[in-house]
């Protein structure tokens, strides 16, 4: 009995042997466990706006809560909602419209943070053109590239100025939103980013003027969100939140030091235009999330709209479209 028992005390400290040698480093001490490895998918190609995302990987952000994050480039700004559902991707960047719509149709995915929280997006015009108000829009050519969703926000300008839909054209220019204007295809087009269409006109020497669609019959909108699965969340709450700190950490550090967090970014991206990227910036600054704490009437406002307008047919719980990770 007395040569069992020391058999089996025997091969308990082997294992606590072979656990300790594994465990520990050269000095006796354990390792700690590497970073976790997630992915997060853009809304489209580098640009100014992910500049505190690029502040983010490359400044330590993430890796200060121990994450390493890949960051790719998608073929479609609709992929990141599509991908992130089936668990292609863990976290995305994507629009408020695009969640909303989104989860209209079923898709298992909600914001978790904030980048843009307002919109870039609006109806653009060169001043040549004397447009002066939305109601001059009135027998107007109207640019855009992506339908319904900018068919939709201009129709809502549109009607805020007491126009009809055969008060103006609708005119679809794909991506080309810049030469349309240019060459006098259209009078304005809508989908613009305030701080990019208008700077690249100005460096091609046009004057060019907006109207910021949220000041015109839209709802305020957060332009560019983080988004994630729900089932990721179940899962993996912990890790979701050690993400949104970074980001958040990371646009509060863009907004005191935006020099450097530009300098960041151009060397992460070698290859962009520098001039236009550098207006853009600067330009979008202001509009860089404050906090991360989503605003309820914000979602809920939008979703109404959304469902009004019938770019949506189902209304959705607003509280199912983002979940508050931080304060």
């Amino acid at each position: 009995m007395e040569k069992v028992f020391r058999s089996q005390m025997m091969r308990l400290w082997l294992l606590v042997g072979l656990y300790l040698f594994f465990a520990c480093g050269s000095e006796g001490f354990a390792q700690p466990l590497g970073p976790t490895k997630l992915t997060l998918m853009l809304d489209w190609f580098p640009n100014a706006d992910h500049v505190p995302i690029y502040v983010a990987r490359d400044r330590g952000f993430f890796r200060g809560q121990n994450l390493d994050i890949e960051l790719l480039i998608p073929a479609n700004p609709n992929d990141p909602p599509k991908l992130v559902a089936v668990g292609r991707v863990d976290f995305g960047i994507s629009y408020q419209p695009s969640v909303t719509v989104a989860r209209s149709q079923k898709l298992p995915i909600k914001a978790i943070g904030i980048l843009v929280e307002h919109p870039l997006s609006t109806i653009t015009f060169l001043k040549a053109s004397r447009i002066r108000t939305p109601a001059d829009l009135k027998g107007k050519r109207i640019g855009y590239s992506t339908a319904p969703t900018e068919v939709i926000l201009f129709e809502a300008v549109a009607q805020s100025a007491g126009l009809t839909r055969d008060d103006y054209e609708l005119i679809n220019v794909s991506f080309n939103l810049t030469p349309s204007l240019l060459t006098g295809k259209v009078d304005a087009v809508v989908g613009a980013f305030r701080n990019y269409e208008i700077n690249e006109l100005a460096l091609e020497g046009v004057e060019a003027d907006y109207f910021p669609i949220e000041k015109h019959g839209v709802p305020d909108y957060y332009e560019l969100v983080f988004i994630a699965s729900d089932g990721f969340l179940e899962k993996r709450r912990q890790v979701a939140e050690k993400f949104i700190t970074a980001v958040d950490e990371a646009i509060k550090f863009t907004k005191d030091h935006p020099e450097t967090a530009l300098q960041v970014y151009f060397e992460a991206n070698p290859n962009v235009r520098k001039d236009l990227d550098g207006l853009a910036f600067r330009d979008t600054l202001a509009v860089f999330a404050t906090s991360q704490d989503q605003s309820l009437r914000k979602w809920k406002d939008f979703m109404e709209f959304a469902f009004e307008r019938g770019l949506i047919q189902n209304k959705p719980a607003p509280e199912t479209l983002y979940e508050n990770l931080i304060k």
